[in-house]
Protein backbone atom coordinates (compact mmCIF):
# COMPACT_ATOMS: atom_id res chain seq x y z
CA UNK A 1 0.00 0.00 0.00
CA UNK A 2 1.01 3.49 -1.47
CA UNK A 3 1.58 6.34 1.29
CA UNK A 4 -1.24 8.04 -0.19
CA UNK A 5 -3.72 5.17 0.17
CA UNK A 6 -2.22 4.14 3.90
CA UNK A 7 -2.83 8.14 4.64
CA UNK A 8 -6.54 7.96 2.79
CA UNK A 9 -7.26 4.71 4.93
CA UNK A 10 -5.88 5.99 8.12
CA UNK A 11 -8.38 8.73 7.57
CA UNK A 12 -11.28 6.87 6.84
CA UNK A 13 -10.30 4.41 9.60
CA UNK A 14 -9.98 7.25 12.32
CA UNK A 15 -12.40 10.00 11.22
CA UNK A 16 -12.43 11.51 14.86
CA UNK A 17 -9.39 12.60 14.44
CA UNK A 18 -10.78 15.06 11.22
CA UNK A 19 -13.62 15.59 13.41
CA UNK A 20 -15.89 14.27 10.64
CA UNK A 21 -17.48 10.90 9.76
CA UNK A 22 -19.85 9.07 11.75
CA UNK A 23 -21.47 11.33 14.53
CA UNK A 24 -20.55 10.67 18.07
CA UNK A 25 -22.57 6.98 19.35
CA UNK A 26 -24.23 7.50 23.03
CA UNK A 27 -23.70 4.86 25.82
CA UNK A 28 -26.72 2.85 24.38
CA UNK A 29 -25.38 2.31 20.96
CA UNK A 30 -22.04 0.77 21.31
CA UNK A 31 -22.18 -2.77 20.81
CA UNK A 32 -21.69 -4.89 24.26
CA UNK A 33 -18.70 -7.03 22.89
CA UNK A 34 -16.39 -3.81 22.44
CA UNK A 35 -15.43 -2.00 25.54
CA UNK A 36 -17.54 1.30 26.18
CA UNK A 37 -14.41 3.10 26.54
CA UNK A 38 -12.68 5.89 24.80
CA UNK A 39 -8.64 5.11 25.07
CA UNK A 40 -6.92 1.86 23.01
CA UNK A 41 -7.54 -1.37 24.79
CA UNK A 42 -4.92 -3.72 25.83
CA UNK A 43 -5.93 -5.96 23.11
CA UNK A 44 -6.43 -3.22 20.57
CA UNK A 45 -3.30 -1.59 20.77
CA UNK A 46 -2.27 -0.43 16.81
CA UNK A 47 1.13 -1.31 15.68
CA UNK A 48 4.04 1.30 15.80
CA UNK A 49 3.51 1.17 12.08
CA UNK A 50 -0.36 2.18 12.53
CA UNK A 51 0.49 4.82 15.05
CA UNK A 52 3.03 6.13 12.68
CA UNK A 53 0.36 6.55 9.87
CA UNK A 54 -2.08 7.97 12.16
CA UNK A 55 0.50 10.76 13.27
CA UNK A 56 1.26 11.24 9.53
CA UNK A 57 -1.72 11.69 8.71
CA UNK A 58 -2.26 14.74 11.44
CA UNK A 59 0.46 16.23 10.16
CA UNK A 60 -1.13 16.41 7.11
CA UNK A 61 -4.15 18.17 8.22
CA UNK A 62 -1.94 20.00 10.33
CA UNK A 63 -0.08 21.56 7.11
CA UNK A 64 -3.60 21.90 5.25
CA UNK A 65 -4.97 24.48 8.07
CA UNK A 66 -1.68 26.02 7.84
CA UNK A 67 -0.22 25.17 11.40
CA UNK A 68 3.44 24.53 10.62
CA UNK A 69 4.87 23.88 13.23
CA UNK A 70 1.93 21.23 14.82
CA UNK A 71 2.84 19.32 11.12
CA UNK A 72 6.49 19.13 11.80
CA UNK A 73 6.07 17.79 15.70
CA UNK A 74 3.53 15.33 13.93
CA UNK A 75 6.16 14.38 11.10
CA UNK A 76 8.86 14.11 13.28
CA UNK A 77 6.88 12.12 15.83
CA UNK A 78 5.69 9.80 13.05
CA UNK A 79 9.17 8.92 12.20
CA UNK A 80 10.13 8.36 15.48
CA UNK A 81 7.03 5.48 15.75
CA UNK A 82 8.21 3.54 12.59
CA UNK A 83 12.46 4.81 12.39
CA UNK A 84 12.57 2.17 9.36
CA UNK A 85 10.71 3.31 7.21
CA UNK A 86 12.29 4.98 4.17
CA UNK A 87 10.03 5.72 2.34
CA UNK A 88 8.30 7.94 5.67
CA UNK A 89 11.82 9.42 6.37
CA UNK A 90 12.33 10.61 2.86
CA UNK A 91 8.49 12.18 2.52
CA UNK A 92 9.22 14.09 6.01
CA UNK A 93 12.46 15.50 5.29
CA UNK A 94 11.69 16.81 2.46
CA UNK A 95 8.84 18.68 3.73
CA UNK A 96 11.08 20.25 6.15
CA UNK A 97 13.54 21.16 3.72
CA UNK A 98 10.67 22.16 1.92
CA UNK A 99 9.31 24.31 5.02
CA UNK A 100 13.04 25.90 5.53
CA UNK A 101 13.74 24.24 8.14
CA UNK A 102 16.32 21.81 7.12
CA UNK A 103 17.38 21.20 10.92
CA UNK A 104 14.32 20.05 11.99
CA UNK A 105 15.50 16.89 9.11
CA UNK A 106 18.68 16.74 10.16
CA UNK A 107 18.65 14.38 13.42
CA UNK A 108 16.41 12.13 11.96
CA UNK A 109 18.59 11.47 8.85
CA UNK A 110 21.54 11.17 11.12
CA UNK A 111 20.07 9.26 13.34
CA UNK A 112 18.45 6.88 10.81
CA UNK A 113 22.44 6.65 8.69
CA UNK A 114 23.86 5.65 12.12
CA UNK A 115 21.07 3.32 13.17
CA UNK A 116 20.42 1.32 9.80
CA UNK A 117 22.77 -0.18 6.69
CA UNK A 118 19.89 -1.22 4.94
CA UNK A 119 18.44 2.49 3.86
CA UNK A 120 19.66 3.13 0.24
CA UNK A 121 21.35 6.29 -0.58
CA UNK A 122 18.89 8.60 -1.16
CA UNK A 123 19.21 8.81 2.51
CA UNK A 124 22.90 9.26 2.91
CA UNK A 125 22.23 12.09 -0.42
CA UNK A 126 19.10 14.20 1.19
CA UNK A 127 21.85 14.00 4.44
CA UNK A 128 23.85 15.55 1.86
CA UNK A 129 21.30 17.92 0.96
CA UNK A 130 20.45 19.36 4.51
CA UNK A 131 23.91 19.88 5.34
CA UNK A 132 24.37 22.46 1.80
CA UNK A 133 21.20 23.54 3.24
CA UNK A 134 23.03 24.40 6.72
CA UNK A 135 26.31 25.74 5.29
CA UNK A 136 28.48 22.51 6.03
CA UNK A 137 29.69 21.70 2.80
CA UNK A 138 32.44 18.83 3.90
CA UNK A 139 30.27 17.03 5.87
CA UNK A 140 27.96 17.25 2.98
CA UNK A 141 30.56 16.17 0.63
CA UNK A 142 31.09 12.79 2.73
CA UNK A 143 27.19 12.11 2.80
CA UNK A 144 27.07 12.40 -0.62
CA UNK A 145 30.46 10.51 -1.27
CA UNK A 146 28.30 7.76 1.47
CA UNK A 147 25.32 7.76 -0.96
CA UNK A 148 27.46 6.80 -4.45
CA UNK A 149 29.32 4.47 -2.64
CA UNK A 150 25.72 2.49 -1.77
CA UNK A 151 24.35 3.60 -5.05
CA UNK A 152 27.00 4.32 -8.17
CA UNK A 153 24.33 5.20 -10.33
CA UNK A 154 22.50 7.51 -7.79
CA UNK A 155 22.16 10.51 -10.13
CA UNK A 156 21.37 13.03 -7.39
CA UNK A 157 24.00 12.39 -5.79
CA UNK A 158 26.62 13.27 -8.15
CA UNK A 159 25.10 16.09 -9.27
CA UNK A 160 25.10 17.54 -5.43
CA UNK A 161 28.21 16.13 -5.03
CA UNK A 162 29.51 18.44 -8.13
CA UNK A 163 27.87 21.47 -6.73
CA UNK A 164 29.14 20.99 -3.24
CA UNK A 165 32.61 21.02 -5.15
CA UNK A 166 32.05 23.91 -7.14
CA UNK A 167 30.67 25.99 -3.76
CA UNK A 168 34.22 25.21 -1.94
CA UNK A 169 36.26 25.97 -5.71
CA UNK A 170 37.19 22.47 -5.65
CA UNK A 171 37.27 22.48 -9.51
CA UNK A 172 39.93 19.57 -10.54
CA UNK A 173 38.17 17.52 -8.01
CA UNK A 174 34.59 18.21 -9.23
CA UNK A 175 35.91 16.73 -12.33
CA UNK A 176 37.74 13.74 -11.14
CA UNK A 177 34.52 12.76 -9.61
CA UNK A 178 32.27 13.28 -12.95
CA UNK A 179 35.54 11.60 -14.73
CA UNK A 180 34.90 8.71 -12.05
CA UNK A 181 30.85 8.72 -12.56
CA UNK A 182 31.69 8.56 -16.21
CA UNK A 183 32.85 5.22 -15.62
CA UNK A 184 29.88 3.46 -13.36
CA UNK A 185 29.17 0.38 -14.42
CA UNK A 186 25.58 -0.39 -15.41
CA UNK A 187 24.61 3.59 -15.89
CA UNK A 188 21.32 3.56 -18.13
CA UNK A 189 20.74 6.60 -20.26
CA UNK A 190 19.41 8.95 -17.60
CA UNK A 191 22.38 8.73 -16.02
CA UNK A 192 24.38 9.25 -18.77
CA UNK A 193 22.82 12.11 -19.72
CA UNK A 194 22.65 13.80 -16.62
CA UNK A 195 26.29 12.74 -16.34
CA UNK A 196 26.87 14.80 -19.44
CA UNK A 197 24.90 17.38 -18.66
CA UNK A 198 27.29 18.17 -15.76
CA UNK A 199 30.49 18.23 -17.67
CA UNK A 200 28.78 20.22 -20.29
CA UNK A 201 28.21 22.47 -17.71
CA UNK A 202 31.71 21.91 -15.90
CA UNK A 203 32.64 23.23 -19.75
CA UNK A 204 30.98 26.50 -19.49
CA UNK A 205 31.95 27.46 -15.77
CA UNK A 206 36.00 26.60 -16.66
CA UNK A 207 36.88 28.08 -19.74
CA UNK A 208 40.18 26.34 -19.57
CA UNK A 209 37.58 23.05 -19.92
CA UNK A 210 35.70 24.05 -22.69
CA UNK A 211 36.72 21.75 -25.26
CA UNK A 212 37.00 18.81 -22.49
CA UNK A 213 34.02 19.51 -21.26
CA UNK A 214 32.12 19.68 -24.61
CA UNK A 215 33.75 16.48 -25.92
CA UNK A 216 33.11 14.08 -22.79
CA UNK A 217 29.78 15.58 -22.70
CA UNK A 218 28.92 14.36 -26.33
CA UNK A 219 30.93 11.14 -25.69
CA UNK A 220 28.61 9.92 -23.01
CA UNK A 221 25.45 11.72 -25.13
CA UNK A 222 26.33 9.15 -27.69
CA UNK A 223 26.48 6.15 -24.86
CA UNK A 224 23.28 7.28 -23.73
CA UNK A 225 21.61 7.44 -27.14
CA UNK A 226 22.78 4.16 -28.37
CA UNK A 227 20.72 2.40 -25.47
CA UNK A 228 17.62 3.80 -27.18
CA UNK A 229 15.68 4.53 -24.14
CA UNK A 230 12.10 4.85 -25.20
CA UNK A 231 11.46 7.02 -21.59
CA UNK A 232 10.10 10.35 -22.39
CA UNK A 233 11.90 11.84 -19.47
CA UNK A 234 15.10 10.72 -21.43
CA UNK A 235 14.47 11.33 -24.37
CA UNK A 236 13.92 15.05 -23.66
CA UNK A 237 17.04 14.98 -21.54
CA UNK A 238 18.87 13.67 -24.41
CA UNK A 239 17.16 16.19 -26.84
CA UNK A 240 18.20 19.36 -23.99
CA UNK A 241 21.78 17.70 -23.91
CA UNK A 242 22.30 17.10 -27.17
CA UNK A 243 21.65 21.08 -27.84
CA UNK A 244 24.10 21.92 -25.22
CA UNK A 245 27.05 20.39 -27.04
CA UNK A 246 25.31 21.67 -30.30
CA UNK A 247 24.34 18.85 -32.24
CA UNK A 248 21.50 20.29 -33.55
CA UNK A 249 20.65 17.61 -35.56
CA UNK A 250 20.04 14.98 -32.74
CA UNK A 251 18.25 17.45 -30.52
CA UNK A 252 15.70 17.42 -33.45
CA UNK A 253 15.65 13.69 -33.29
CA UNK A 254 14.91 13.12 -29.68
CA UNK A 255 12.68 16.16 -29.37
CA UNK A 256 10.31 13.91 -32.26
CA UNK A 257 10.85 10.87 -30.62
CA UNK A 258 9.59 12.30 -27.26
CA UNK A 259 6.90 14.09 -29.28
CA UNK A 260 5.41 11.31 -30.51
CA UNK A 261 4.68 9.45 -27.24
CA UNK A 262 3.41 12.99 -25.75
CA UNK A 263 -0.53 12.57 -26.51
CA UNK A 264 -1.70 13.34 -23.26
CA UNK A 265 0.32 15.88 -21.78
CA UNK A 266 -1.15 18.90 -24.21
CA UNK A 267 1.47 21.55 -22.50
CA UNK A 268 4.77 19.53 -22.62
CA UNK A 269 3.69 18.45 -26.16
CA UNK A 270 3.07 22.21 -27.20
CA UNK A 271 6.37 23.14 -25.37
CA UNK A 272 8.40 20.23 -27.38
CA UNK A 273 6.88 21.53 -30.53
CA UNK A 274 7.85 25.15 -30.07
CA UNK A 275 11.42 23.91 -29.10
CA UNK A 276 11.27 21.90 -32.34
CA UNK A 277 9.64 24.91 -34.57
CA UNK A 278 12.90 27.43 -33.32
CA UNK A 279 15.20 24.45 -34.22
CA UNK A 280 13.54 23.73 -37.82
CA UNK A 281 13.94 27.59 -38.06
CA UNK A 282 17.39 27.96 -36.95
CA UNK A 283 18.37 25.12 -39.42
CA UNK A 284 16.03 27.28 -42.12
CA UNK A 285 13.47 24.52 -42.71
CA UNK A 286 10.87 27.01 -42.68
CA UNK A 287 8.53 24.19 -43.72
CA UNK A 288 8.82 22.22 -41.07
CA UNK A 289 8.87 24.95 -38.41
CA UNK A 290 5.72 26.16 -40.38
CA UNK A 291 4.43 22.69 -40.11
CA UNK A 292 4.89 22.41 -36.05
CA UNK A 293 3.69 26.33 -35.74
CA UNK A 294 0.77 25.82 -37.40
CA UNK A 295 0.14 22.39 -35.26
CA UNK A 296 0.32 24.32 -32.09
CA UNK A 297 -2.18 26.78 -33.13
CA UNK A 298 -4.69 23.85 -34.42
CA UNK A 299 -4.44 22.72 -30.44
CA UNK A 300 -4.24 26.31 -29.44
CA UNK A 301 -5.81 28.77 -31.79
CA UNK A 302 -5.01 31.53 -29.01
CA UNK A 303 -1.27 31.00 -29.09
CA UNK A 304 -0.29 34.75 -29.68
CA UNK A 305 3.41 33.89 -30.31
CA UNK A 306 3.20 31.25 -32.55
CA UNK A 307 0.94 33.33 -34.30
CA UNK A 308 3.36 36.05 -34.44
CA UNK A 309 6.30 33.82 -36.15
CA UNK A 310 3.93 32.35 -38.86
CA UNK A 311 3.33 35.97 -39.78
CA UNK A 312 6.93 36.10 -40.09
CA UNK A 313 7.54 33.36 -42.13
CA UNK A 314 4.81 34.47 -44.31
CA UNK A 315 6.28 37.60 -44.55
CA UNK A 316 9.59 36.02 -45.75
CA UNK A 317 7.73 33.97 -48.36
CA UNK A 318 6.68 37.50 -49.60
CA UNK A 319 2.83 36.27 -48.85
CA UNK A 320 1.93 39.22 -47.40
CA UNK A 321 -2.05 38.90 -47.50
CA UNK A 322 -0.98 35.63 -44.61
CA UNK A 323 1.53 37.20 -42.88
CA UNK A 324 -1.43 40.41 -42.60
CA UNK A 325 -3.43 37.64 -40.98
CA UNK A 326 -1.12 36.18 -38.82
CA UNK A 327 -0.25 39.41 -37.34
CA UNK A 328 -3.61 40.56 -36.84
CA UNK A 329 -4.60 37.30 -34.96
CA UNK A 330 -1.41 37.96 -32.85
CA UNK A 331 -2.54 41.46 -31.91
CA UNK A 332 -5.89 40.33 -31.42
CA UNK A 333 -4.69 37.60 -28.49
CA UNK A 334 -2.22 39.71 -27.72
CA UNK A 335 -2.59 43.31 -28.21
CA UNK A 336 0.93 44.20 -25.95
CA UNK A 337 3.45 42.20 -28.43
CA UNK A 338 4.72 45.24 -29.54
CA UNK A 339 6.36 44.00 -32.44
CA UNK A 340 3.63 42.66 -33.85
CA UNK A 341 2.48 46.23 -34.52
CA UNK A 342 5.29 47.00 -36.46
CA UNK A 343 5.38 43.94 -38.49
CA UNK A 344 1.67 44.49 -39.50
CA UNK A 345 2.61 47.71 -40.30
CA UNK A 346 5.30 47.08 -42.23
CA UNK A 347 3.27 44.00 -44.51
CA UNK A 348 0.38 46.31 -44.78
CA UNK A 349 3.00 48.96 -46.22
CA UNK A 350 3.91 46.29 -48.76
CA UNK A 351 0.35 45.62 -49.71
CA UNK A 352 0.23 49.58 -50.26
CA UNK A 353 -2.58 50.02 -47.65
CA UNK A 354 -1.22 53.10 -46.23
CA UNK A 355 -3.91 54.18 -44.21
CA UNK A 356 -4.22 50.74 -42.41
CA UNK A 357 -0.53 50.93 -41.94
CA UNK A 358 -1.05 54.31 -40.32
CA UNK A 359 -4.12 53.26 -38.14
CA UNK A 360 -1.58 50.17 -36.85
CA UNK A 361 1.06 52.73 -36.27
CA UNK A 362 -1.45 54.81 -34.16
CA UNK A 363 -2.32 52.17 -31.83
CA UNK A 364 1.07 51.05 -30.89
CA UNK A 365 1.74 54.74 -29.98
CA UNK A 366 -1.49 54.87 -27.64
CA UNK A 367 -0.47 51.70 -25.95
CA UNK A 368 3.63 52.12 -25.89
CA UNK A 369 6.11 54.46 -25.28
CA UNK A 370 7.60 56.30 -28.37
CA UNK A 371 10.11 53.71 -30.19
CA UNK A 372 12.59 54.28 -33.30
CA UNK A 373 10.46 51.68 -35.15
CA UNK A 374 7.45 53.16 -34.46
CA UNK A 375 8.28 56.62 -35.53
CA UNK A 376 10.71 55.58 -38.33
CA UNK A 377 8.18 53.15 -40.31
CA UNK A 378 5.34 56.15 -39.91
CA UNK A 379 8.47 58.28 -41.82
CA UNK A 380 8.11 55.31 -44.44
CA UNK A 381 4.50 54.67 -44.83
CA UNK A 382 4.21 59.15 -45.30
CA UNK A 383 7.09 58.35 -47.65
CA UNK A 384 4.59 56.39 -50.13
CA UNK A 385 1.93 58.63 -49.43
CA UNK A 386 4.49 61.24 -50.92
CA UNK A 387 4.04 63.34 -47.71
CA UNK A 388 7.35 63.97 -47.45
CA UNK A 389 6.80 66.89 -45.25
CA UNK A 390 5.17 64.49 -42.61
CA UNK A 391 7.63 61.91 -43.31
CA UNK A 392 10.56 64.24 -42.09
CA UNK A 393 8.88 64.65 -39.14
CA UNK A 394 8.91 61.51 -38.02
CA UNK A 395 12.32 60.87 -39.04
CA UNK A 396 13.47 63.36 -37.19
CA UNK A 397 11.33 62.13 -33.98
CA UNK A 398 13.05 58.80 -34.95
CA UNK A 399 16.18 60.14 -34.85
CA UNK A 400 16.00 62.15 -31.65
CA UNK A 401 14.27 58.66 -29.82
CA UNK A 402 17.22 56.78 -31.07
CA UNK A 403 20.40 59.12 -30.22
CA UNK A 404 18.24 58.64 -26.09
CA UNK A 405 19.48 55.06 -26.63
CA UNK A 406 19.17 53.15 -29.34
CA UNK A 407 22.39 54.74 -31.42
CA UNK A 408 22.83 51.41 -33.62
CA UNK A 409 19.45 52.35 -35.48
CA UNK A 410 21.21 55.47 -37.22
CA UNK A 411 22.21 53.57 -39.98
CA UNK A 412 23.13 55.14 -43.42
CA UNK A 413 19.94 53.65 -44.85
CA UNK A 414 17.86 55.83 -42.37
CA UNK A 415 20.12 59.04 -42.98
CA UNK A 416 19.38 58.05 -47.07
CA UNK A 417 16.06 57.88 -46.56
CA UNK A 418 15.31 61.69 -44.66
CA UNK A 419 18.15 63.48 -46.69
CA UNK A 420 15.47 62.13 -49.88
CA UNK A 421 12.64 63.65 -47.97
CA UNK A 422 14.74 66.55 -47.06
CA UNK A 423 15.26 66.86 -51.07
CA UNK A 424 11.82 66.47 -51.83
CA UNK A 425 10.49 69.65 -49.99
CA UNK A 426 13.14 71.80 -50.85
CA UNK A 427 15.40 71.83 -47.88
CA UNK A 428 18.50 71.40 -50.09
CA UNK A 429 21.32 72.25 -47.65
CA UNK A 430 19.87 69.74 -44.83
CA UNK A 431 19.08 67.65 -47.31
CA UNK A 432 22.95 67.43 -48.34
CA UNK A 433 24.27 67.23 -44.94
CA UNK A 434 22.60 64.17 -44.40
CA UNK A 435 23.56 62.68 -47.49
CA UNK A 436 27.16 63.14 -46.05
CA UNK A 437 25.85 61.28 -42.96
CA UNK A 438 24.99 58.70 -45.15
CA UNK A 439 28.18 58.77 -46.69
CA UNK A 440 30.33 59.00 -43.64
CA UNK A 441 28.90 55.77 -42.23
CA UNK A 442 28.69 53.64 -45.56
CA UNK A 443 31.16 55.48 -47.83
CA UNK A 444 30.79 52.73 -50.69
CA UNK A 445 26.77 53.56 -50.41
CA UNK A 446 26.37 54.23 -54.26
CA UNK A 447 22.51 54.99 -54.35
CA UNK A 448 23.51 57.57 -51.81
CA UNK A 449 26.69 59.05 -54.38
CA UNK A 450 24.47 59.37 -57.02
CA UNK A 451 21.67 61.00 -55.22
CA UNK A 452 23.81 63.54 -53.88
CA UNK A 453 25.84 64.12 -57.08
CA UNK A 454 22.69 64.72 -59.09
CA UNK A 455 21.12 67.15 -56.64
CA UNK A 456 23.89 69.22 -57.07
CA UNK A 457 24.09 69.01 -60.76
CA UNK A 458 20.50 70.31 -60.69
CA UNK A 459 21.63 73.05 -58.49
CA UNK A 460 24.52 73.87 -60.34
CA UNK A 461 26.72 73.52 -57.02
CA UNK A 462 29.83 71.36 -56.23
CA UNK A 463 29.59 70.16 -59.42
CA UNK A 464 33.52 69.13 -59.29
CA UNK A 465 32.54 67.19 -56.27
CA UNK A 466 28.89 65.74 -57.83
CA UNK A 467 30.93 64.21 -60.72
CA UNK A 468 33.25 62.93 -58.16
CA UNK A 469 30.85 60.71 -56.39
CA UNK A 470 28.41 59.70 -59.79
CA UNK A 471 31.48 58.58 -60.96
CA UNK A 472 32.24 56.27 -57.74
CA UNK A 473 27.75 55.15 -58.20
CA UNK A 474 29.17 54.33 -62.19
CA UNK A 475 32.07 52.69 -61.43
CA UNK A 476 30.68 50.58 -58.97
CA UNK A 477 27.39 49.37 -61.70
CA UNK A 478 28.07 50.80 -65.18
CA UNK A 479 25.41 49.32 -66.58
CA UNK A 480 22.97 51.10 -64.23
CA UNK A 481 21.04 53.70 -66.39
CA UNK A 482 20.13 56.16 -63.53
CA UNK A 483 24.13 56.04 -62.52
CA UNK A 484 24.69 57.23 -65.96
CA UNK A 485 22.50 59.74 -66.49
CA UNK A 486 23.25 61.46 -63.32
CA UNK A 487 26.63 61.54 -64.38
CA UNK A 488 26.31 62.58 -68.11
CA UNK A 489 24.04 65.54 -66.31
CA UNK A 490 26.80 66.82 -64.19
CA UNK A 491 28.55 66.70 -66.88
CA UNK A 492 26.39 68.56 -68.88
CA UNK A 493 26.46 71.13 -66.14
CA UNK A 494 30.55 71.06 -66.35
CA UNK A 495 30.43 71.99 -70.37
CA UNK A 496 31.44 69.01 -70.99
CA UNK A 497 29.27 67.90 -74.00
CA UNK A 498 30.73 65.64 -75.91
CA UNK A 499 31.62 63.61 -72.32
CA UNK A 500 27.86 64.23 -71.41
CA UNK A 501 26.48 62.86 -74.70
CA UNK A 502 28.44 59.52 -74.37
CA UNK A 503 27.20 58.97 -71.16
CA UNK A 504 23.65 59.78 -71.99
CA UNK A 505 24.18 57.14 -74.94
CA UNK A 506 25.06 54.64 -72.37
CA UNK A 507 22.28 55.58 -69.95
CA UNK A 508 19.58 54.95 -72.95
CA UNK A 509 21.43 51.71 -73.78
CA UNK A 510 21.14 50.17 -70.48
CA UNK A 511 17.99 51.20 -69.47
CA UNK A 512 14.52 48.97 -69.47
CA UNK A 513 11.98 49.90 -70.11
CA UNK A 514 12.96 53.16 -71.80
CA UNK A 515 13.26 56.30 -69.47
CA UNK A 516 11.54 59.66 -70.46
CA UNK A 517 14.02 61.60 -68.40
CA UNK A 518 16.76 60.43 -70.16
CA UNK A 519 15.86 61.22 -73.80
CA UNK A 520 14.51 64.63 -72.29
CA UNK A 521 18.20 65.27 -71.12
CA UNK A 522 19.82 63.75 -74.24
CA UNK A 523 17.73 66.68 -76.29
CA UNK A 524 19.35 69.16 -73.89
CA UNK A 525 23.07 67.87 -74.43
CA UNK A 526 21.70 68.12 -78.24
CA UNK A 527 20.64 71.42 -78.29
CA UNK A 528 23.48 72.88 -76.31
CA UNK A 529 25.55 71.25 -79.20
CA UNK A 530 23.46 73.41 -81.23
CA UNK A 531 22.29 69.96 -83.02
CA UNK A 532 18.91 71.05 -83.49
CA UNK A 533 16.86 68.10 -85.28
CA UNK A 534 18.72 65.35 -83.20
CA UNK A 535 17.47 67.31 -80.00
CA UNK A 536 13.66 67.75 -81.35
CA UNK A 537 14.04 63.83 -81.96
CA UNK A 538 15.22 63.34 -78.56
CA UNK A 539 12.53 65.38 -76.98
CA UNK A 540 9.50 64.12 -79.48
CA UNK A 541 10.72 60.24 -78.53
CA UNK A 542 10.61 61.84 -74.92
CA UNK A 543 6.75 62.41 -75.53
CA UNK A 544 6.11 59.23 -76.95
CA UNK A 545 6.89 57.20 -73.81
CA UNK A 546 4.82 60.26 -71.73
CA UNK A 547 3.23 63.47 -72.23
CA UNK A 548 5.03 66.34 -70.76
CA UNK A 549 3.73 69.91 -71.28
CA UNK A 550 7.36 71.32 -70.68
CA UNK A 551 8.80 68.85 -73.13
CA UNK A 552 6.36 70.37 -75.81
CA UNK A 553 7.24 73.77 -74.94
CA UNK A 554 10.89 73.00 -75.86
CA UNK A 555 9.23 71.87 -78.94
CA UNK A 556 7.03 74.70 -79.58
CA UNK A 557 4.03 72.91 -79.04
CA UNK A 558 0.81 74.41 -77.21
CA UNK A 559 0.39 72.47 -74.30
CA UNK A 560 -2.96 70.22 -75.14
Amino acid sequence: MSRIQLIAFTLLAGGVLLGTGCARKTPTEIPRHRPARTSWGKAHKPSPQAQSHARYADGVIAEMQGELDTAMDAFTTAVALDPTDEELLLDVTLRFLQYKHPERALPLLTNAVSRSRSFSGLVDARLGVVYTQLGQPERAIAANQAAIRKQPTLLSAHQNLYLNHLQQKQEDQALHDLEAAATVAGADADFLAGIAELFANYGMLVPAQRVHGQSRARELLLLAADLSPTNTTTQLKLAEGFNLVGDTTRTIEFYQRALAALHENLPLRDAVRTKLADLYLRTRDRARATEMLEAILRDDPTNAQANFVLGNLAFDDKRMERAAEYFARALLLNPRLEPAHYDLALTLLNLERYDDALATLAQARERFASSFLMEYLSGIVHIRRKDYTNAVRYFTAAEIVAQAGETNRLTAPFYFQTAAALERIGRLDEAAATFEKCLQLAPDFHEAQNYLGYMWAEQGTNLHRARELIEQAVQAEPENAAYLDSLGWALFKLGQLPEALEAMHRAIQFADPPDPTLFDHLGDIHQALGEKEAARAAWQKSLEIEPNDAIRRKLGAPAP
